[in-house]
């Protein structure tokens, strides 16, 4: 049986009108045209600079598009897409719908609106859902599946005005359309890609005991190399400068932590 999880810090924003595909694909880092029924889009919005300022699933319904997005970001996301409508024929609003996590099987999706999770398979799946459903998991379990994963928690990890996206796997977890048109921020994110600026990334650590809180510096030797970001026991996520991967003596509040890179990032640097 899949294992179900409510979300309770996440929450949708409804962007409706007959310019609703156009007007969000000219602002965020994925092919919105691809949403459909049963298939949702992971996408960014990202500053005029190129640097990420919020992320969200994109579910397509009629007439409108979806966006499961971070509770604590809607209002500054609606914010600032109400500023680009200008004339296109677009409203945009909160829509009354739970957000729910399932994985480790297919869930029953009977009156929800319902699509694999894009960035990976052994992600599971996003719901949205109108009335309560029953769970058999805490957010708290889901949190911990995804850090196993290694895939980032908006703000948790990212930071605004400051993070490339692919620092944080976008690219290799299908955040990333290089076909699609022009969108806010795309010069550097392309630059970012063909001439390899990265120079850091978002990859798991491991610790011995549980993990010291976000934005602890991470050192090797006498050097700083890092930061924490979000963790749950023994088992988080961490910026680390690139040449800094090899060496083994990384630390952090006194405590060694193990770095391994997710097999999602490991396939993507061999194609």
């Amino acid at each position: 049986m899949a294992r179900l999880a409510f979300l309770p810090a996440r929450s949708v924003l409804a962007v409706s009108g007959a310019d609703r595909v156009s007007f969000l694909n000219g602002l965020v880092s994925n092919d919105v045209a691809v949403a459909a029924p049963g298939r949702a889009v992971w996408a960014a919005l990202l500053t005029a600079q190129g640097k990420w300022m919020a992320d969200f699933f994109i579910f397509a319904e009629a007439g409108r598009l979806l966006l499961d997005c971070e509770a604590a970001q809607a209002p500054m996301l609606a914010q600032r897409l109400s500023r680009y409508r200008l004339r296109a024929d677009v409203a945009i609003g909160p829509a009354e719908l739970g957000v729910y996590a399932a994985w480790d099987g297919v869930p029953n999706t009977a009156g929800t609106i319902a699509a694999p999770d894009p960035r990976l398979p052994e992600a599971g799946w996003r719901l949205l859902a109108p009335a309560t459903l029953p769970t058999n998991a805490a957010a708290l379990d889901w949190d911990l599946h995804r850090l196993m994963l290694g895939l980032p928690d908006g703000s948790r990890d990212l930071e605004a005005e400051k993070t490339v996206l692919l620092e944080a796997g976008f690219d290799a977890l299908n955040g990333v359309s290089w076909t699609k048109g022009c969108y806010m921020g795309q010069e550097l994110t392309a630059r970012t890609r063909y001439r390899g600026l990265i120079k850091r990334q978002l990859l798991p650590v491991r610790g011995a005991t549980t993990l010291p809180p976000p934005g602890t510096p991470i050192f090797s030797l006498d050097r700083e190399v890092g930061q924490m970001r979000s963790s749950q026991g023994v088992v988080g996520l961490a910026t680390l400068r690139i040449d800094a991967l090899g060496e083994e003596d990384l630390h952090a509040a006194g405590q060694i932590l193990l770095v391994a890179k997710p097999a999602w990032a490991v396939s993507a640097e061999k194609t």
